[in-house]
């Protein structure tokens, strides 16, 4: 497949350390398992609690409170302790939550599961991060997160498409596999994988007055948290389309999770040849404008599909979402990486992270919300408005780095 890999994309498999390619393929055998139950889990909770949907969204509120405190904590771990510790606790327990959840069967059940799930998820997302930061040097940082999300699609090019047929007549083989492949890369990690954290970068004095510091030195970088505010806007955007739309298509539309696994398939795909050469043409380009750009088009995806009534149309609206979810993601990661000070990434990873916590907590519950009280059709007016106000912020934030440079890479806070 290595060899496939490199025809495709012309990757120059030495330029990268043998330490990052571990990581590549842990997360594709982790996802593949993963997306085979996270595109029904509402349609399984739905069903198995009888629940309109506001209150089914809300578990993922749960979800993402917990996710929230937990990346608060995971980035100062992350950055005194190692990276790789904080993956491995993550890791093994998120598969054993998903284990768990075949035998749930009442709401409080299913709100410790998803409480534990949320703790839990964020700490492996900081650590392999940060990790990715430590061992590729900042001039490639912007490939090696493209090939990092490669790896995952690819996962999910397989997963969600399995796991719909699996799923049309036991749930319970999906939450094995998840478990599975969430422990087998838990158990690469612990083996296989170094602690990349250097400790000598700052003395050890200089790492006490830096931890101390904590968040605080976060709260001062303005370009940051501005940055986070917009990436936020399309986050939201984007939960409320990942979580509810299988719900949506099911209940509108009759369209069962065997057919529906095929569009989270495609996204998958359509990273998987594309984003490489999305990359390549947009690195050397100002950051913050490719963000913006990704934004609009995203938000246009998810928007569009209040017009749509049938599998193909809803496939359209993934075909664009898609787009923009090339261009923005890596280069967003990438301006973390970039904008933090190397005994920091730990912290700005985890803020970063905290996005998507805060677009599950909020997203579908606002989807929920306009999906009980309005019309099926207004989650979608509401999120592709959410979506456009993300794109304007990054608008904004891009205009202000005309006059106000936003810094590179940044040497050790003192």
């Amino acid at each position: 497949m290595l060899v496939i890999m490199q025809k495709l994309f012309r990757v120059n498999f030495s330029e990268y350390p043998r330490q990052f390619w571990l990581l590549f393929w842990g997360m594709l055998i982790s996802f593949a398992g993963v997306s085979m139950i996270w595109p029904y889990l509402m349609i399984y909770v739905s069903a198995r609690l009888e629940l309109p949907m506001t209150a089914t969204a809300s578990l993922m509120t749960v979800n993402a409170t917990a996710g929230l405190l937990a990346t608060f904590i995971a980035g100062p771990i992350t950055d005194r302790t190692g990276r790789k510790g904080i993956m491995i606790v993550g890791l093994m327990v998120t598969g054993v939550s998903y284990l768990a959840m075949i035998f749930a069967d009442s709401m409080i059940e299913f709100v410790i599961l998803m409480l534990v799930r949320g703790l839990a998820n964020p700490l492996y997302r900081v650590g392999a991060d940060a990790m990715i930061a430590d061992i590729i040097p900042e001039g490639k940082r912007a490939d090696a997160y493209a090939l990092s999300r490669l790896s995952k699609n690819i996962g999910i090019a397989i997963g969600p498409a399995v796991g719909g047929f699996v799923a049309s007549s036991s749930y319970n083989i999906t939450f094995i596999v998840a478990t599975i492949g969430l422990v087998a890369f838990g158990l690469i990690t612990a083996f296989f994988l170094n602690e990349t954290l250097d400790k000598n970068v700052i003395p050890e004095e200089i790492a006490r007055s830096s931890q101390r510091a904590g968040f605080r030195t976060i709260l001062k970088d303005r370009a940051f948290l501005v940055f986070i505010g917009a990436f936020t806007l399309t986050q939201i955007c984007g939960a409320i389309m990942w979580v509810l739309l299988a719900v949506y298509g099911k209940e509108n539309f009759n369209i069962l999770e065997s057919q529906y696994g095929f569009i989270p398939m495609t996204n998958a795909l359509m990273v998987v040849a594309l984003q490489i050469y999305i990359t390549n043409a947009t690195k050397k380009k100002p950051s913050l404008w490719m963000q913006s750009i990704g934004a609009i088009i995203y938000a246009i995806g998810v928007g569009s599909i209040a017009f749509g009534n049938s599998f193909w149309d809803f496939w359209v609206s993934i075909v664009v979402l898609t787009i923009g979810e090339m261009i923005l993601v890596p280069m967003a990661t990438t301006y973390v990486a970039n904008l933090a000070p190397a005994d920091m990434r730990g912290r700005y990873m985890s803020v970063f992270a905290l996005t998507w916590g805060l677009a599950t907590g909020i997203g579908p519950l606002v989807g929920g919300f306009l999906n009980d009280q309005i019309s099926p059709q207004a989650i979608w007016y509401g999120a592709g408005i959410i979506g456009i106000l993300g794109s304007l912020w990054f608008v904004n934030q891009a205009l202000r780095a005309n006059t106000i440079p936003v810094r590179a890479a940044q040497p050790p806070t003192r």
